[in-house]
């Protein structure tokens, strides 16, 4: 363990001071591009047009406001009403009375923005054409460029139906409820979510009969072996039964599931958590040849823009992309930021575009709850030599209110904004 931890402190101080430099420039910029930025009336503004505003959308929107040029706003298409801190939904399925801090208001985006650069437009984008973006409203909004950071689909735990904060909330109680009151649980799906779910209902609720069925012989099947013989130890101790290499058929009714033995084996509560499909349908009429047949993500060049030539000033980020990097936010901050200037580039007439390059340690880490307390950190360096440090600090409300201050929050408006649902 030591040795990983040592490993983990070189990659980390290698990356650092150029990241801490960077980020000092970016504030530097901001400061004095606030303070240069001249408002305009609504007509004579063009847009940038961010559609989607989860991790990718939300940290790239707020550079955009501290960068853009007089002239242009950038605009964020987003039908909740909140951020969704998806990282601890499945906490917040388990854990009662935590959930309300799990929807970060998008006024930090624009805190320390100059006055008249953003607008979140809280509607659903439905159609794409080469200069508009169609709402579900029906209205239109013409954009000079366009990104894309929809992510993907899927149900609770992953990520909630309602668009609107008190729904949202029902949502999460109501899976605490059915979770509390059934005796035998199955959680289907042994990806991130899937684990951290299993282990965290055991953990909560040590009288429950818990199992966590997975399709694959290796849970967590993205990151490395050693990973999953961890993760395996830990459900151990724990008193989850896991059970690879099934893929049972979820029932639309009832509570019993079938395994390829023919074995059929009843529970209170069967919990999916499989199958999360991008979100790309967005451009099928405008461009069907940016969507992979295979995986349905939207094929992006190492610029991030469209493969398709006749669409250089749209984008796309995130989840929803195939950029050849993590699927991780901190991997959407960083292509994130290569969006940013090739879109100032193209403002300007310059050629000089930048490319997406993975920094793997750093971008496709992954921070595992295991439990109340227990965490694994994660990591793969280029070579594939990987690291594993795991250690009992986490924190049962997943230290929620330091996401608020990093996404710009205010934490008393937190608390306002807990008392009312």
């Amino acid at each position: 363990m030591a040795p990983d931890m040592i490993r983990l402190l070189v990659n980390i101080v290698s990356f650092l001071p150029s990241y801490t430099l960077t980020l000092l420039r970016q504030r530097v910029s901001a400061f004095f591009h606030k303070r240069s930025y001249k408002p305009l009336p609504d007509a004579q503004l063009k847009n940038v047009v961010v559609v989607g505003g989860s991790f990718a959308g939300f940290l790239t929107a707020k550079r955009l406001t501290e960068t853009l040029p007089t002239g242009y706003r950038v605009v964020l298409v987003e039908r909740s009403s909140h951020l969704n801190y998806l990282f601890a939904f499945p906490r917040f399925s388990v854990a009662k009375g935590y959930e309300k801090y799990g929807f970060i208001p998008y006024s930090g985006i624009a805190k320390n923005a100059p006055q008249g650069i953003f607008e979140h437009v809280q509607d659903t984008a439905v159609d794409v054409t080469e200069k508009a973006v169609v709402l579900k409203s029906g209205a239109e909004l013409e954009y000079e460029c366009l990104l894309l950071a929809t992510g993907t689909s899927s149900t609770l735990p992953s990520k909630v139906a309602s668009t609107e904060r008190g729904g949202a909330l029902q949502e999460l109680r109501g899976m605490q409820e059915r979770i509390g009151q059934a005796k035998r649980i199955a959680v289907v799906g042994g990806g991130a979510v899937g684990v951290e779910l299993a282990s965290d209902i055991k953990d909560f609720f040590p009288e429950k009969e818990v199992a966590l069925i997975h399709s694959r012989a290796q849970l967590l099947p993205t990151f490395g072996k050693r990973l999953h013989e961890y993760v395996m130890g830990r459900m151990k101790e724990l008193g989850v039964a896991v059970r690879l290499n099934e893929r049972p058929e979820i029932p639309s009714e009832g509570n019993t599931l079938k395994f390829r033995n023919g074995e059929e084996e009843t529970f209170g509560l069967i919990i999916p958590c499989t199958g999360q499909r991008p979100n790309s349908s967005i451009l099928t009429t405008l461009s069907p040849s940016s969507i992979s047949n295979e995986t349905s993500h939207i094929l992006v060049k190492p610029t991030l823009q469209l493969q398709d030539d006749r669409l250089s000033h749209v984008f796309a980020i995130g989840d929803v992309a195939a950029t050849g990097g993590p699927k991780m936010a901190r991997a959407a901050q960083f292509q994130g930021d290569v969006v940013v200037h090739n879109i100032l580039s193209l403002m300007h007439d310059k050629k000089s575009l930048q490319s997406y390059k993975p920094k793997i340690v750093v971008e496709g880490a992954i921070k595992l709850t295991l439990g109340k307390a227990r965490v694994v950190i994660y990591a793969m360096e280029e070579s594939g030599k990987d690291m594993l440090i795991a250690s009992n600090s986490g924190k049962v409300d997943m230290d929620v209110k330091r996401q608020w201050r990093f996404f710009g929050a205010d934490t008393k408006a937190m608390e306002v904004e807990s008392g009312k649902v």
